[in-house]
């Protein structure tokens, strides 16, 4: 598995812990990525990844809910199941904020994590919500 997507992954995961646990738990997220990532190849690498994400939804949580809010029109985010939720938060930060990370790789991975982790129909909704606020930023 690549560098990147498994720090994703484990972001997928500690940002839904953010989601029941509230944000006193981000004093977590070291012990919490070293235990998960302790021995593996690219750990430095994806500790270092995991970090910026969880830190970057984070700062820009707001504006990132009230764009996928926006997009998804009839859904409230609160409704929205966690995983998928917290996939487009990933999947929105890494599209707008990640030069780095090219937008179809940001909207595929987000894609992947919601497939993966949530339902098969979980896959289109992440693109459909994505792919919206692709189009309304103009990207």
């Amino acid at each position: 598995m690549r560098v990147r997507t498994r720090a994703r992954e484990l972001v997928l995961q500690f940002l839904y812990q953010l989601d029941f646990q509230g944000d006193d738990y981000r004093q977590e997220l070291d012990s919490f990525l070293n235990q998960a990532l302790a021995g593996k190849p690219g750990a430095v690498e994806a500790i270092e990844y995991a970090r910026a994400l969880v830190d970057g939804v984070r700062s820009h949580k707001e504006e990132i809910d009230a764009l996928i809010a926006t997009a998804a029109r009839n859904w409230e985010l609160g409704r929205m199941a966690a995983v998928d939720r917290n996939a487009m938060r990933i999947g929105c930060y890494e599209l707008l904020w990640q030069d780095l990370v090219p937008m179809k790789v940001a909207i595929n991975e987000a894609i992947e994590l919601g497939k993966k982790y949530s339902t098969e129909a979980s896959g289109s909704f992440i693109n459909g919500i994505l792919d919206r606020i692709r189009r309304d930023k103009g990207l």
